[in-house]
Parts: C-alpha cells; sequence; structure tokens
C-alpha cells in the first residue's frame, strides 16, 4: 500500500519521514566534542599536579596562617587574623623586607644594564662569539653551592682576591661579609656576576630579530654609531627591557638562597630577606602558622609590585 506525498511522488507506507537536520552539522558536532574531550584528557595529568602541589598548598597555607599551628604541638587552634596583626606591628617584618627591597634595587638595574651591554658587544661582531657567548653565560649554569663556595674564596679578609687587589692599589682590606655597610653591596655583586647571562641570552635574541634595514638606512643619512644606538637600537629593544625588568624584580625579591649560604642574614640581620626570615620563624622558631601569615604578607607586596610595574609599561606603552 503507497500513499501520495505533497509533490505527488508514491511513498511507501511506514517509512519513517527523512530528517530535516544536515547530517553534516551533526558529525562535526560529534566530533568537536570528542575532540574536546582528548584535550581534557591530555591536560588532565597536568591539572592533578597543578591543583596537588600548586592550589592545595595555597589554600593550605592560607588556613594555616589563621591558626596557632607550630611544629611543636599537635592541638592547632584558630587565631583569626592575629598572625597578621602581629606581622604588621612586628620590627624584623619591617626590617627584612627593607632589607629585600634593597637588593632589588642594587641589583636590578645593573642585571639589566650590563646584560644589554653585553648583548650589544657581542652582536657588535667580535671575534671569537662563541667563546664571548660561553663566557658570558656560563656562570648561570652553575649551582648556588659553587657559586657561593667561589665568592666565598674571593671574600676573604686575608687571603681572598678582592683584598690583595685592594692591598696591590695601597687601599685597606674591606669586610665585605662582615660589614653591616657593605655586606648586601657584596651579595649583589655576587648576583650579577651570577644570573646576568639569562639577560644576555634575552637582549641578544632580540637583537638579532630586529630588522637591518633601519640602522642602514640611518648609517646612509649620516648617523653615527651612538646615534643609531640610542636612536633606533634601543627604542626597538623596549619591549625586551620591559621583560627583562619585570623578570628580574620578581627574581630578586625572592632572594634566599645566596645570602642563606653566605651570611645566614648577618652581620647583625643586615643582609635577612623576608623569606629567611620566614624561613627561620617557621622551621627554627616552629612557629608555623605565624610563618605563614608573614608569606602571605609578602605574596600580597609582589602582587602589588607586578600590577603596579604592568599598569606603567601599559600607560609608557
Amino acid at each position: 500500500m503507497t500513499t501520495t506525498a505533497p509533490t505527488g511522488a508514491a511513498v511507501p507506507t511506514g517509512t519513517p519521514p527523512p530528517s530535516t537536520a544536515p547530517r553534516g552539522r551533526l558529525r562535526l558536532r560529534d566530533k568537536g566534542a570528542t575532540g574536546r574531550n582528548n584535550g581534557l584528557l591530555f591536560v588532565l595529568p597536568f591539572l592533578v599536579l597543578f591543583v596537588l602541589f600548586l592550589v592545595w598548598p595555597v589554600v593550605h597555607g592560607l588556613w594555616m596562617s589563621l591558626t596557632d599551628s607550630s611544629l611543636a604541638l599537635r592541638d592547632t587552634s584558630f587565631v583569626g587574623f592575629a598572625n597578621y596583626a602581629e606581622a604588621f606591628g612586628d620590627p624584623d617584618v619591617w626590617s627584612s623586607l627593607g632589607n629585600t627591597v634593597f637588593f632589588t634595587l642594587i641589583s636590578c638595574v645593573p642585571l639589566v644594564l650590563v646584560a644589554l651591554a653585553m648583548a650589544l658587544l657581542v652582536h657588535s661582531g667580535l671575534a671569537g662569539q662563541w667563546a664571548w657567548r660561553l663566557a658570558f653565560f656560563a656562570p648561570y649554569l652553575l649551582p648556588v653551592t659553587v657559586v657561593t663556595l667561589i665568592w666565598t674564596w674571593l671574600y676573604q679578609p686575608d687571603i681572598g682576591f678582592a683584598n690583595q687587589l685592594l692591598g696591590t692599589l695601597g687601599l685597606e682590606p674591606v669586610g665585605w661579609l662582615s660589614d653591616e655597610a657593605v655586606a648586601m653591596w657584596s651579595i649583589a655583586a655576587l648576583t650579577v656576576w651570577w644570573t646576568v647571562g639569562f639577560n644576555f641570552l634575552l637582549y641578544l635574541a632580540a637583537l638579532q630579530g630586529l630588522p637591518e634595514t633601519l640602522d642602514e638606512a640611518a648609517a646612509l643619512d649620516g648617523a653615527g654609531a651612538w646615534r643609531r644606538l640610542w636612536s633606533i637600537t634601543l627604542p626597538q629593544l623596549r619591549r625586551t627591557t620591559v621583560m627583562v625588568g619585570m623578570l628580574q624584580v620578581l627574581a630578586s625579591l625572592k632572594v634566599f638562597d645566596q645570602i642563606y649560604i653566605l651570611t645566614k642574614g648577618g652581620p647583625n640581620g643586615s643582609t635577612r630577606p623576608i623569606l629567611e626570615y620566614v624561613y627561620d620563624v617557621g622551621f627554627s622558631g616552629y612557629r608555623l602558622g605565624y610563618a605563614s601569615a608573614v608569606s602571605y604578607v609578602f605574596f600580597a607586596l609582589v602582587i602589588v609590585i607586578s600590577l603596579a610595574q604592568l599598569r606603567f609599561f601599559r600607560q609608557e606603552d
């Protein structure tokens, strides 16, 4: 038995009407859902590690900062913002924060300028390019223990190279790590020698990516080397300088290793950064709750400085 369709064609009875949905669209939707599921499977291992080793420690540390948690006591009680109130009134917190900011100021500027000078020197076409690059970058590959051992010998008061050099110039020896007025500058010099190689590579990569047409056109117009450097090369390196500056500020604010190994915050706390104070309070004083509160105060300071940098550079752009 057959029925007549509106167009006049015969359609067998019992045959389902044709689907009005385009098949290609259904297939595309199926493939899109499958692709998303596969993407989640690839990302899942990272998400698990991210939650376990970053998100959970941050949340647990924030909770710990609101308690009187201690390594010496098993019982923990909720104290609210008492740890934060104590941190804001603790003179040791402010002195260690001052030391951290001072180290950041005296180390970041040379780490940017020296790295730029080294990159310009190598990019200028000196003979033995591989030797220059190796010499500038090799210290960055050394572990902190090796670096501090080298500079400890250099800073020795009696047999160290630094004081022997001063003696040949007729100057008095200096207590590089024992004088409160000099110790932080000595650590900054060590840090510049150790870490400037990374910034050097960033600047060198940026220089190699600059177009040469502008420099060649300026040279044909009679511009000298210094004018081309100041008016053409440096403006094109602005974004690299911003990136290097931001990375260096954040790295200097987190200084800990070299200071702890060299001076342990001495003499008289003149070189103790905030992270070493957190370590001393938490693991030497056993006050984990208070140490967590101090670390979150420092974390808030880092966030404020980072946002201020971003806003400043965006306004400049």
